[in-house]
């Protein structure tokens, strides 16, 4: 349990801007509710002021325990903390740093944080075989490793750009195969889940029309964006009778080992905290 006196129980988001962050309202909320007197703050650190500020966490001067990393630092601070787990180093990024003997250590929680909120939503997601990813950009890596992790035989990644597809289905191995926009459709037949993992519909802003009914028997159709909650493509899917699930929990399972590994207490997601995120997203769109 951890120590509600402790002053050195202080983590942190990093990023550049970093005013768009909703992980302090997330672990805000979890101090309040365990009783804890931590603190969770964003820092907006340039990307010239990384290396100072993770020499600054190593050697206890900044008075921080760990934290959080996001854009545009989550690929650049691998190369400057002095251990990177094997899930960061396969995803290429880390999001959650902690201090380990004086050591700053990296992992990665995004794909935990993917396949817990399907967990959540849609029991038996993973028993499907064949999925299709809708993007090869920071983010896909994440499901991807997810996805393959859960035993997926086969995860298509589809792409505007096939090389970049490419060079990231090179990077997992033979069941991650690539392809270009134009191959979705085809794709999608028989498919158990599609995940998009593009910013297309952010915003609501208007996706192609995409025919979801070829899908296999109880497939799902995901989107990692959560503003707005049902996307363009969700509510695509939903149309056509698919079972659906936002992208929202991703972003609250994801915060939970960072918050575990910091305070000493493994928090829970509730429907509370998704009110509060949700009326938060509402005020602030």
């Amino acid at each position: 349990m951890a120590d509600k006196e402790d002053p050195r129980r202080r983590a942190f988001v990093i990023g550049h801007p970093i005013g768009h962050s909703r992980s302090p309202l997330i672990h805000r909320h979890w101090l309040e509710r365990a009783g804890l007197e931590g603190r969770y703050d964003p820092v907006d650190v340039a990307p010239e002021n990384l290396p100072s500020f993770i020499s600054a966490l190593r050697d206890g001067s900044s008075g921080l325990t760990g934290g959080n990393v996001t854009i545009p630092h989550k690929e650049t601070v691998l190369d400057l903390v002095d251990n990177v787990d094997d899930i960061a180093r396969q995803i290429g990024a880390a999001n959650t740093l902690w201090l380990e003997n004086g050591r700053v250590m990296a992992t990665n929680t995004d794909s935990y944080g993917f396949t817990a909120n399907l967990d959540e939503m849609a029991t038996g997601w993973d028993a499907g075989k064949t999925a299709v990813v809708f993007g090869a950009g920071g983010a896909s890596r994440a499901v991807i490793h997810a996805l393959l992790s859960r035993g997926f035989e086969q995860v298509h990644i589809v792409n505007r750009t096939e090389a970049r597809a490419q060079a990231l289905a090179e990077a997992f191995g033979p069941r991650a195969v690539a392809h270009c926009n134009d191959r979705l459709q085809d794709l999608l037949g028989g498919a158990d889940l599609f995940v998009n993992t593009t910013s297309l519909g952010m915003g609501g802003t208007e996706v192609p029309e995409v025919d979801f009914t070829v899908m296999a028997e109880n497939a799902l159709v995901t989107d990692i964006v959560y503003i707005p909650l049902e996307t363009p493509i969700l509510a695509m899917a939903r149309r056509q009778g698919l079972n659906t699930v936002d992208g929202l929990g991703m972003l609250l399972h994801q915060a939970v080992p960072g918050f575990a590994r910091w305070f000493g207490v493994t928090p829970q997601v509730t429907p509370d905290l998704r009110r509060l995120i949700i009326a938060d997203m509402e005020t602030h769109i």
